[in-house]
């Protein structure tokens, strides 16, 4: 038991290293939409997403329900990040 948990915690801690990666995209994400004027919360793109994943889930014999709701957050959290990126800094913001 003490191998399978040394590896599912090194497992962890690589997911852990792609969500950190994931999540430096979505600040570039945010400024690069800042730029363009595209909104955070784009439907096609979070459609598109999310059949991603549930295709690559089923694919891989995993359940694709079950990782789309883990997506949907994921997703609902980066929209919030971009949003902040993308708010106006305040009244104050241009002096």
């Amino acid at each position: 038991m003490a191998d399978i948990r040394t590896e599912i915690d090194r497992l962890d801690e690589t997911l852990m290293q792609l969500l950190a990666e994931r999540w430096s995209y979505i600040g570039r994400a945010g400024e690069i939409k800042t730029k363009a004027g595209l909104p955070a919360d784009i439907p096609s793109r979070v459609d598109e997403v999310r059949a991603n994943v549930r295709r690559h889930a089923a694919d891989l014999g995993l359940d694709p329900a079950f990782y789309d709701a883990i997506w949907a957050q994921l997703i609902r959290h980066s929209i919030v990040r971009e949003e902040e990126i993308l708010a106006p800094q305040g009244p104050h913001s241009g002096t």
